[in-house]
């Protein structure tokens, strides 16, 4: 999966580095949406199992599938190779480049993380199968990380063009996805709950992947368009008023947030429709089948948070110190071993930037804390292949980073405070280059501390 495995090996501490993709590739592949769809969703000639539900297909008048997301691709390719032509129609949006093709399933390509015309089309299509589904029909809805952006549908008062501008605005002030949410799902037609009231009442089969902390307990942060809505439009005001922005949105917006009445909220529960949800695959299994890999390599593996957030140079800061404690005191674990943290960390942008992304500016927060040493490697990726608005995943460093680029005339630390990340691992040969995964479960990091 990793495109550019030879260049990552080609120099620095190349047997860390070696272990740090072997970990990786195999943490990647064990949550593959397209095998766990497989074995979620089986059918036996007329009879369907999802999980713990049952269904006689007799009994199901039409089966559609609906979805958006960085993962709803393989989801969707799984729905088609196990119910075939029984599907009557389906229309899933992806991000523009994302390769397969589908035979039964419309696949919609479009912008992320902004949102452009094509995914306003793809999400009008997605209501006009909404509103098509009745009784006795079945909505499967594939709804991943970034379907947000993917899946745009803004208040009738409000313009796509507002809506990018309130996306670009919320992606570089630092908030964190539920404080993003709140506000995208409060000037949505489609999120917070809303689509699933338009399919009401066919019954939905949500089948996410998790790239929110705290999976079950955030359903609505992970699946918000068909599942109940947790937050209010005043928690959306407070998530701008947080972080400056209330001024700075467009006047449309903050007239529909700040005068909305109580009938125009999100739904914070369904009566007697019928939501059944499976999460498919989560950042946890992604840690742990990393930490299998390690120690089935020869190395002592420990999980240490699957929550890491922050400003990502500082994550990174943090975990410097903690492997610097690994290779001097051999704690909290005996060398050689791999310490595994996922989470979602962020970038807080003002002002003149580079490009770049959190996990890239995470592993030159690392890079700067652990100059000379030759034990010690990190690494840090979002598991879905693109790293904020770039093409990698993210990025390797090690012990011998910083020398590298001393002698490239390379300023790390100067890098850093222009958000110009990318260029600097770009110049180095120390981006990860995935493409598409066709899977989001946040980030996974690894500290390698060789004996």
């Amino acid at each position: 999966m990793i495109k550019n495995r030879g260049e990552l090996l080609a120099h620095g501490l190349k047997e860390g580095r070696r272990v740090a993709l072997d970990v990786i590739e195999h943490a990647l592949m064990s949550v593959d949406p397209y095998q766990a769809t497989k074995r979620v969703v089986q059918r036996q000639n007329n009879r369907l199992f999802i999980g713990s539900q049952h269904y006689n297909l007799k009994d199901v008048r039409n089966l559609y599938v609906i979805g958006a997301g960085k993962a709803s691709f393989p989801i969707a390719k799984a729905l088609e190779d196990v119910l075939g032509d029984r599907i009557a129609r389906g229309v899933v949006i992806v991000k523009r480049g994302q390769g397969g093709r589908l035979k039964r399933i419309k696949k919609v390509e479009a912008g992320h993380p902004l949102p452009d015309e094509d995914g306003l089309r793809g999400a009008e299509e997605v209501m006009e199968i909404a509103d098509e589904a009745g009784s006795g029909d079945l909505v499967f809805a594939a709804i991943t990380g970034g379907s947000s952006a993917l899946m745009p549908l803004p208040a009738e008062n409000i313009t796509l063009e507002e809506a990018r501008e309130v996306n670009e605005l919320l992606l570089h002030s630092g908030a964190v996805i539920q404080e993003i949410n709140a506000v995208r799902k409060h000037i949505s037609r489609i999120k917070g709950g809303r689509l699933a009231l338009h399919i009401h009442p066919a019954e939905i089969i949500n089948l996410t992947v998790s790239d929110v902390i705290g999976d079950w307990n955030m359903l609505d942060y992970i699946t918000g368009n068909t599942v109940p809505d947790s937050s209010t439009f005043q928690d959306a005001i407070n998530s701008l008023k947080k972080y400056r922005l209330l001024e700075k949105m467009p006047e449309s917006v903050r007239s529909h947030l700040q005068n909305a009445h109580p009938e125009t909220e999100t739904p914070k529960h369904f009566r007697e429709e019928n939501v059944y949800t499976v999460i498919l695959a989560t950042n946890e299994d992604a840690c742990l089948a990393a930490a299998e890999r390690a120690e089935a390599l020869g190395f002592n593996a420990m999980i240490l948070s699957t929550r890491i957030e922050g400003e990502s140079r500082e994550a990174g800061i943090v975990h410097a110190g903690i492997a610097r404690e690994l290779e001097v005191n051999d704690r909290p674990l005996r060398t050689p071993c791999v310490l595994i943290s996922g989470g979602e960390t962020t970038v807080t942008i003002e002002g003149d930037h580079g490009e770049g992304g959190p996990n890239q500016e995470f592993v030159l927060g690392f890079a700067t804390k652990i100059g000379g040493s030759k034990r010690i490697i990190g690494v840090s990726m979002d598991t879905d292949g693109t790293d904020g608005p770039t093409d990698v995943a993210g990025g390797v460093v090690d012990g011998l980073t910083l020398e590298r680029a001393e002698a490239g005339d390379i300023n790390i630390h100067e890098s850093l405070m222009r958000h110009n990340a990318y260029s600097v691992l770009k110049s180095l040969g120390d981006t990860i280059y995935t493409g598409s995964t066709g899977t989001n479960v946040m980030n996974l990091r690894l500290i390698i501390v060789l004996e």
